[in-house]
């Protein structure tokens, strides 16, 4: 090691800017290390002798976890661009749902993978090294400049990037990957205007469908047509526009914006219905059955956890409470603002049963706060 100079009395002197430049880097680096307060206990390299087989192993290993880093990058912008992610009902292919695990999976796999890359190639590759270092606040001189000079210098050889090409561009992979991945997921799904569908559901008439007045009926996820006798006082169900689309063969609803809870009311509750919304239940004048988006507004979650005996609906995901008996206004909890309405009404069927429409679209935007506007 390369001490700094001693005086006539064995203290310490500063080398000379001159004499800094007659160094080694590694020398220069060491001097440095003790001008500035930092004594190295310990250093060894790790692969004195370069270019060893083990040595060889050890880079491999960590290009490997890069490169696999890499291919989790490339595999979420494949799966970003080809996975089906449109939801459709039950009944029909639902492999839809392993869009956002997918997603999830592959960015957990590229991150992981170039951390352990990161945690091995310092462990296994670069010198193995023990430091204690005085604080002190002095501001810097041209001499410490140039001994800083000389440790990022060897910190550099001692990542062994000038000579490890391998690593080198499967590190350079990696990082295209990780910068690349969230451009992928911002702009690509900015690229395609969302034009008015945000402001329709597959509730909205139809007449071509469902002629003379085009009323889309409410059915299970089976299809079966809903109607009053099949729910219970203070019971609820989930229901869906009766609404067929064809999926790789299947016929199926395909909207994720039109799930809708059904409610009938207990005997003797009544409604405080929403301005401009007095006529949305069954029936219109005293309503027994309310549907409401099951949607919630706060976050898109399913608040559909319904307690007959306090008439509130609950969404699980932040606890947002909403108040049925006055139009799902919302009583607790970050949601703001109350779940649409569905006007509902009644018609009689092919067998002589009555059974449930939407009398029209909802009045309101499905979802969260996309739409709380000033």
């Amino acid at each position: 090691m390369t001490e700094l100079k001693h005086g006539e009395h064995g203290e310490t002197e500063p080398l000379t800017a001159d004499e800094i430049r007659q160094l080694s880097p590694e020398e220069a680096m060491l001097a440095g290390s003790e001008a500035d307060g930092v004594h190295i206990v310990h250093r060894r390299d790790r692969f004195p002798v370069r270019g060893t087989k083990a040595e060889k192993r050890a880079e491999r290993g960590v290009a490997a976890c890069f490169a696999i880093s890499a291919l989790a990058g490339f595999g979420f912008i494949v799966a970003f661009i080809a996975l089906p992610y449109k939801w459709h009902l039950p009944g029909t292919p639902q492999n839809f749902r392993f869009y956002t695990p997918a997603l999830g999976g592959l960015l957990a796999v590229m991150l992981l993978f170039i951390g352990i890359g990161m945690v091995l190639w310092a462990k296994w590759l670069m010198p193995e090294e023990e430091a204690v270092q005085d604080r002190h606040d002095e501001p810097s001189t041209e001499e410490d400049k140039l001994l800083t000079e000389a440790t990022l210098l060897v910190g550099l050889e001692d990542t062994g990037l000038p000579r490890r090409s391998l690593i080198l561009r499967t590190l350079g992979l990696a990082g295209g990957a990780l910068a690349t991945v969230p451009l992928v997921a911002i702009v690509g799904a900015m690229i395609k205007k969302p034009g008015t569908q945000l402001l329709h559901t597959m509730f909205e008439p139809n007449k071509t469908l469902f002629p003379p007045n085009g009323h889309v009926p409410l059915v299970f996820e089976n299809f079966r047509r809903v109607g009053p006798d099949d729910i219970e006082p203070g019971g609820l169900v989930t229901v869906f526009p009766g609404v067929r689309e064809k999926v790789n063969g299947y016929d199926g609803v395909t909207s994720a914006s039109s799930p809708t809870l059904l409610i009938r009311l207990r005997p003797g509750q009544k409604v405080k219905a929403r301005k401009g919304q007095a006529g949305f239940g069954y029936p219109s004048d005293n309503p027994e059955f309310l549907a409401f988006s099951k949607i919630c507004t706060h976050a898109g979650c399913p608040a559909s956890l319904y307690e007959q005996q306090t008439s509130r609906l609950l969404c699980p995901c932040h606890q947002s409470q909403f108040e049925v008996l006055s139009d799902a206004k919302p009583v607790f909890g970050p949601a703001s603002r109350s779940l649409p309405k569905l006007p509902l009404g009644v018609e009689v069927g092919e067998d002589g049963r009555q059974y449930f429409v939407a009398l029209s679209d909802y009045k309101e935007a499905i979802g969260p706060a996309f739409w709380e506007r000033p």
